[in-house]
């Protein structure tokens, strides 16, 4: 059976990005090495959701109003909230998968009463190994949140992988690194065909599409090696979302016009852009 045979007989799911939080920014603090322009880029905060009518994913769990006020985050509403919006109840989501466990991917993890957690060996051993003791990798974590992922290991769920692996037919994770050791991104099946959810894999188009990367890093190499793994998992550059770019906001359009600038469907083809 040929590729094409194959991928006709997988299940197509909806994927939908929810944004919960934003911060302001400029250009120079969100690439390695600093950028000559001297314009503002903001930064948008997300959660994403899987779903057909047999299967619901949500993809991490984005941080607390608490988190917010601390980092000096602006906290737009509670991904669990987000959610309850496209009628998802957090307490009967099943499989949460967690790209990696920074502040902003694992935060609201409590929340999520009967999930079992899909995480990459290498992103556990990272949060709880010798590399937490320097601030310039520490920081981006919370460390009740990496206790409290390491609890749900001792209660039998969270599912490791070690690498990539199969959720579902038509659902993968991928393990990419380089932004931590063990970040993964999603590749979903759906009618406009293989959607990757690169989540910090790429925080902003830009970055893959200039193989530029963002300074919070552990491995560059790996971090420039991701990007063609993304363009090889995915049907093309416009099939790539990244983690926290507003322009995903723009470019899809919204569930429906009460959930304008809060949820957008990734399933459907992007938008003209720029726009007329």
């Amino acid at each position: 059976m040929n590729q094409s045979q194959t991928s006709i007989a997988l299940p197509d799911y909806e994927v939908f990005a929810i944004r919960y939080a934003s911060r302001p920014g400029d250009r120079q603090h969100n690439f390695l090495g600093g950028d000559p322009h001297d314009a503002p880029m903001e930064m948008d905060y997300f959660v994403w959701l899987i779903r057909n009518e047999q299967r619901v994913f949500v993809v991490d769990t984005g941080f607390s109003a608490e988190v917010a006020a601390k980092r000096g985050r602006t906290f737009l509403r509670r991904p669990i909230d987000g959610l309850r919006m496209l009628g998802v109840d957090a307490e009967q989501v099943e499989d949460v998968i967690i790209t990696h466990l920074h502040y902003d991917h694992v935060g609201t993890f409590a929340d999520f009463t009967r999930a079992r957690f899909h995480l990459q060996d290498d992103e556990m051993a990272y949060a709880t190994g010798r590399y937490m003791g320097y601030r310039q990798f520490s920081h981006s974590f919370e460390v009740e949140d990496v206790v409290g992922m390491v609890r749900k290991v001792y209660e039998g769920r969270v599912v490791f992988h070690a690498g990539d692996a199969e959720l579902c037919p038509g659902i993968t994770v991928h393990h990419i690194g380089g932004h931590t050791p063990g970040l993964q991104c999603v590749r979903v099946r759906t009618k406009r065909g293989w959607v990757v959810l690169a989540s910090d894999a790429s925080h902003y188009y830009e970055h893959f599409q200039t193989r530029r990367i963002f300074p919070t890093v552990f491995n560059v190499g790996d971090a420039i090696d991701g990007y063609r793994t993304l363009e090889q998992l995915a049907d093309s550059h416009e099939h790539i979302i990244p983690g926290h770019d507003p322009l995903v906001m723009a470019r899809y359009p919204p569930v429906s016009p009460e959930l304008e600038g809060v949820a957008v469907r990734l399933n459907v083809p992007a938008l003209p852009w720029p726009p007329d």
